[in-house]
């Protein structure tokens, strides 16, 4: 029974790790003209993440449902922190720099979240399940943070944030009735939302709705990243023999735009091939979470699933411009270290819930 055991962890770490390092390699390769010191830096940065992957694997998941609450409120002081004493990059305040490294609180917010919401529903009945008040402090739990990296300003995380925590909720049971008029609601305030939105905000979702608004201007960005897109056709232009990405038409094409650059560069096959190895590890997830006897588990497997979906159809969403163009990395792809190590903590964690061994 052990030897089935191990190998089923060995063959889990094996399919996580090919699917992982895959990306990272690729992302890099893709990113390295005209970002070599970034990248080098960036390699550092993925052997870490490998580091902290493996040492999370090895701890038991019960570790994690004990310090649940703990570990939210320690992230929710670090996001405090950053509008009083955080770093400003791009003109946003989120980070906070330590001289010889710098993180961004609020994408751990993701990873705290998860653990929190888990945690409060690991401890429900089916009863108590079925009461719409029982979800309220999930719902509580969801909006703080992400009215604080509101104001910082990050739409893109605060969008992503609020969809982790909103799909957990509805996943967790809350009745349909409630849940229908919580969604009525939300769509009746946003005309209101409209107006505490900043200036870029507001344009990059006007653009959305009409790209020819502003061609040369906030227009621009995913006008040109649809250009690359459909010039790189099945096969691509060839590894960087990409115009629009070499040429310097792209904004951050080595992260918010890295897909746009692999679409072009490697075309077609290469982007459905990163889009399956997405959807087979988003599977892989809500699969372990289905599969897994701990309530807290199936939960967090759940919640880590639903933050890997959203990160990808975010960000393809709004290359490709069939959603507004925010500020959200493809997950082992896009250059970012806090990014990068949240995601290889959730493989980490996924890792441990599967091994029996540790309950």
């Amino acid at each position: 029974m052990r030897n089935k055991v191990v190998l089923k962890e060995i063959k889990i770490f094996f399919i996580l790790f090919f699917a992982v390092i895959l990306m990272s390699i690729l992302g890099q390769i893709i990113a390295f003209v005209g970002f070599e010191t970034q990248v080098k830096k960036h390699v550092i940065k993925i052997i870490f993440g490998f580091v902290i992957l493996f040492g999370i694997s090895q701890i038991n998941i019960k570790f994690w449902k004990s310090f649940a609450y703990l570990i939210y409120v320690l992230n929710l002081l670090c996001l405090l922190l950053v509008s009083l004493l955080g770093a400003t990059k791009l003109g946003a305040q989120r980070w906070i720099d330590f001289y010889f490294f710098s993180f961004q609180p609020s994408e751990f917010m993701k990873l705290s979240l998860i653990f929190a919401i888990s945690f409060y529903y690991s401890d429900l009945s089916e009863y108590e399940l079925k009461e719409a008040k029982s979800h309220l402090f999930p719902f509580f739990l969801t909006v703080v943070p992400a009215f604080i990296i509101l104001r910082q300003p990050d739409l893109g995380t605060a969008m992503l944030l609020s969809g982790v925590g909103i799909g957990m909720i509805f996943l967790a049971g809350v009745p349909t009735k409630a849940f229908i008029w919580s969604a009525v609601g939300f769509l009746g305030i946003c005309p209101l939302g409209w107006h505490f939105l900043r200036d870029y905000q507001k344009n990059r979702i006007l653009n959305f709705i009409d790209p020819d608004r502003d061609p040369f201007g906030t227009g621009y960005h995913i006008l040109q990243s649809r250009i690359a897109i459909g010039s790189g056709h099945i096969f691509g232009k060839g590894l960087f023999q990409g115009t629009q990405s070499n040429l310097n038409f792209l904004p951050e094409k080595h992260t918010d735009f890295i897909f746009t650059t692999i679409s072009e560069e490697l075309g077609f096959a290469v982007s459905v091939f990163i889009i399956l190895l997405f959807v087979a590890l988003t599977y892989f997830l809500f699969w372990i979470g289905g599969e897994s006897k701990s309530k807290f588990s199936r939960y967090l497997s759940f919640g880590l699933g639903l933050m890997l979906f959203l990160h990808v159809f975010i960000n393809i969403g709004m290359v490709l411009g069939i959603l507004p163009v925010v500020g959200v990395p493809l997950p082992f792809l896009s250059y970012g270290g806090s990014s990068l190590i949240t995601f290889m903590i959730s493989c980490g964690l996924v890792i441990s819930m599967a091994s029996k061994s540790r309950g």
